[in-house]
């Protein structure tokens, strides 16, 4: 093997290819440190005058999306120049990747619906990084999403990969506030005001309380009365809190009720039946014949 001609051959490649391929490099790892300066002076754009976190869960979500694809975009023109300069011919790869896209285009369809709603989905400001969702029937928080799929992880740990494509209807249980809805049953006998009055009082401690205070948006909303069950009458109301924090403050709201209510002697009905024999026209009842049958003990 003739050794100094390789060498050479090797210096003559280096000096005329090397050198540009070393280059373009060189500029893409350039490149993509000026997308990820891009990314973060686009995502303080979007950010409103008040950097709330909810103009920055989307300023997030939409800056990561614009930064991945122009990444993707900058790897595959500098892969692509990097070919041209080792030999092989871009232009047939490029026609083969025409017709392989366009077979692909007729196969992929949902691939195409999946990018299409997903841009709206953005577009929309439907669902940000964070929020916590119901996705088809599936909640959970948003971990990622990007034009193709939703990633959404349930209180449970498992993570749930949903196609843009088929999400038609979003539940976003953290846009802007959350409201946490109070059903508090009471038995009968007790008096309605002076349920909605020990759920103000307890509201109003809430709101003072260093803890609560700042999850808290606005005092208690109480509907009223709202129905007759069983073996409760059941007052409503309802509580606005910052986003994903309503149900910490729900489930406090309901032990300070027990605590209350244990204290004022105000009944929590468990689930019980009345036996009503019916009355005659007369006022009288009927007598209830009670049968006792007395059995063995087993031998």
């Amino acid at each position: 093997m003739d050794y100094a001609a390789m060498l050479k051959a090797l210096k003559d490649w280096f000096l005329s290819s090397g050198i540009t391929i070393v280059l373009i490099l060189i500029a893409l790892l350039v490149v993509l440190r000026i997308v990820k300066s891009f990314s973060k002076r686009l995502s303080k754009l979007f950010l409103k005058k008040k950097e709330d976190e909810e103009s920055r869960k989307r300023a997030d979500t939409i800056s990561s999306v614009i930064r991945n694809t122009l990444r993707i975009t900058v790897v595959v023109l500098a892969l692509l120049i990097i070919l041209s300069q080792v030999g092989i011919e871009i232009g047939p790869l490029l026609a083969a990747a025409g017709i392989a896209g366009l077979a692909i285009g007729f196969a992929g369809q949902s691939l195409v619906k999946d990018i299409l709603n997903g841009f709206f989905i953005l577009l929309e400001d439907q669902i940000r990084v964070g929020d916590i969702v119901e996705v088809g029937g599936i909640s959970g928080v948003v971990e990622k999403i990007n034009l193709k799929l939703t990633r959404l992880r349930d209180l449970e740990g498992n993570v749930h990969f949903i196609p843009n494509s088929i999400i038609d209807i979003v539940s976003n249980k953290t846009k802007e506030y959350s409201c946490y809805l109070l059903d508090i049953g009471v038995a009968y006998r007790e008096d309605a005001d002076e349920v909605m009055e020990v759920i103000k009082d307890i509201d109003k401690e809430m709101r003072e309380d260093p803890n609560w205070k700042e999850q808290i948006l606005q005092p208690v909303e109480i509907f009223g009365l709202d129905r007759f069950d069983d073996s409760a009458v059941v007052v409503r109301a309802r509580t606005r809190t910052l986003p994903a924090k309503q149900w910490g403050v729900g489930r406090e709201f309901k032990r300070r009720i027990k605590k209350r209510f244990d204290e004022l002697d105000i009944e929590i009905p468990f689930p019980h039946t009345t036996l009503y024999m019916g009355q005659d026209k007369d006022k009288s009842s009927p007598p209830l014949n009670v049968q006792m049958e007395k059995t063995r003990p087993s031998q």
